[in-house]
């Protein structure tokens, strides 16, 4: 199954996610097989990936978004770690410091995107300001209406600087999210991650899922498409997200460098003397 083309949202289309089954797992038998395909394609992103950072003529910024517990810290541990931490990194956006109000929304995520030969991870992103920002408004809707546009600028001005975007949507269902919830209250390991707003949060879900949707139709293009990764099941989510971002290193057509130095020197020079002297 080629999932860019199952799981992409087209540019311009109305999504509706109420159409899509967050338990889909396409032609994958079972977990068994999920995660045999998963170490077999983690196998072949590692070394693109270092190819990438020695070549530095490209970048890759992965975008997760999700309602909570939807997998975004999952997918960090289950195919990001495919990647060698030199040249990658995971950021995340949250609540805005001081500074960062007195600027524009894009302002602080411009300084996190990925320099040429890395890979960014962006937990949470840039997003957030059509998402948190329209759901609590904490602006007017005359400001985040135009945040779509901006955003779609944003992402069009890195595409043409050398940096492709893949952005990935874990969708889960409410009654998943319930359940995973409860077994972080029974797991005495993950405890750690509950908070109240949570629960809050989950009272909002409908006006979430009429934002996504809108941050989906909006902001799914050519240069920086959405992909919505149906994620009750982990180890799909992890698979179709481990298969899209390989497919995108491999369009890169990533080179290994030539050397910058004279190799028959180097041998002359060093290995050679060392050798016979």
């Amino acid at each position: 199954m080629d999932f860019r083309e199952k799981l992409r949202i087209e540019p311009a289309s109305s999504v509706k996610l109420a159409d899509i089954d967050p338990s889909f797992h396409g032609n994958i038998k079972d977990k068994d097989e999920g995660k045999a395909e998963l170490s077999a394609v983690l196998d072949e992103i590692t070394p693109l990936q270092e190819k990438l950072y020695a070549e530095k003529k490209h970048a890759l910024l992965i975008v997760l978004q999700g309602i909570d517990a939807a997998g975004k810290d999952g997918v960090c541990w289950h195919v990001i770690r495919a990647m060698n931490p030199q040249g990658t990194y995971v950021a995340s956006f949250k609540q805005p410091t001081e500074t960062e109000k007195a600027h524009d929304f894009l302002w602080r995520v411009h300084q996190r995107t990925p320099a040429l030969g890395q890979v960014a991870v962006f937990n949470r992103s840039h997003y957030e300001d059509v998402l948190v920002a329209r759901v609590h408004n904490l602006v007017p809707e005359r400001v985040w209406s135009k945040r779509y546009r901006q955003i779609n600028h944003f992402e069009e001005f890195l595409s043409e600087n050398g940096v492709s975007i893949v952005k990935f949507f874990l969708y889960i269902s409410k009654d998943e999210q319930l359940d995973r919830f409860e077994k972080r209250l029974e797991d005495k390991e993950r405890q750690w991650k509950i908070s109240g707003s949570d629960y809050s949060e989950r009272e909002r879900w409908d006006d979430y899922i009429a934002a996504y949707e809108d941050m989906l139709s909006k902001c799914s293009t050519e240069h920086a498409p959405w992909y919505v990764l149906p994620a009750n099941r982990k180890w799909f989510r992890n698979l179709a997200a481990a298969k899209i971002i390989h497919q995108t290193l491999l369009d890169m057509q990533i080179e290994t460098p030539t050397p910058t130095v004279d190799l028959d020197e180097i041998y002359r020079k060093y290995h050679h003397a060392v050798r016979n002297g």
